[in-house]
C-alpha cells in the first residue's frame, strides 16, 4: 500500500468501500472477530470459561499477590466498573477468583486467583497456545510471523495509549 491509497479522493460509497486502507482495516477487524470467536469457543468447550474470563485470569496471574482492584481490572479490559463487577461475580461463583481485603486500604477489596483459577488459567493457556498456533500462526508464512507479532504489539500499545482513562 502506497501513500496514495490513504490520500486517494473518496467521492462515492463504492470508492470508500474499495479504499485500500479501509479494506486493510476491515480485514484486521474481520480476522480478529473470527479468531476471537474460534478461540473463545474452544475455551468455552474445553475449559468452561469465556474468552473474557480467560483474559481476567491472565491479568490476575500477571499481577500475582495480593491481587487487583476492580478498577484496575476494568481498565485492563476496557470495561465499565459495573461490567467488570458482574464478570468477577460470575468468576467468584465459579470458584475461579476470590475477593479479599486490600492490605493497603482496609475499606478496599482486591480480586485474586483461587487454586482452581490458577489451574484453569494453566489448562486454558495450554489449549489456547495450541489453537493460536493452528489458527493464527500456521496460516502465515514462517518468515513473517515474528514481524507480524511485533507489528501487532506496536498497534496495540499505540491504541491503548490513545484511549482515555476510564473513570
Amino acid at each position: 500500500m502506497g501513500e496514495q491509497d490513504g490520500q486517494r479522493e473518496i467521492t462515492t460509497a463504492k470508492k470508500a468501500a474499495d479504499n485500500e486502507l479501509v479494506l486493510a482495516f476491515g480485514r484486521l477487524q474481520g480476522a480478529a472477530t473470527r479468531l476471537e470467536y474460534i478461540l473463545g469457543r474452544r475455551l468455552e468447550e474445553e475449559c468452561g470459561i469465556s474468552h473474557l474470563m480467560y483474559e481476567v485470569l491472565l491479568i490476575l496471574g500477571r499481577a500475582g499477590e495480593p491481587g487487583l482492584s476492580m478498577r484496575a481490572i476494568s481498565q485492563e479490559q476496557v470495561l465499565t466498573t459495573g461490567g467488570a463487577t458482574r464478570l468477577v461475580d460470575r468468576m467468584v461463583a465459579a470458584g475461579l477468583v476470590q475477593r479479599v481485603t486490600d492490605p493497603g486500604d482496609r475499606r478496599g477489596r482486591l480480586v485474586r486467583l483461587t487454586a482452581l483459577g490458577e489451574e484453569t488459567a494453566v489448562r486454558a493457556s495450554r489449549l489456547h497456545v495450541e489453537n493460536i498456533k493452528r489458527y493464527f500462526l500456521d496460516p502465515l508464512p514462517a518468515s513473517h510471523r515474528e514481524r507480524f507479532a511485533e507489528d501487532l504489539r506496536i498497534l496495540s500499545h499505540a491504541a491503548r495509549d490513545s484511549l482515555p482513562l476510564l473513570p
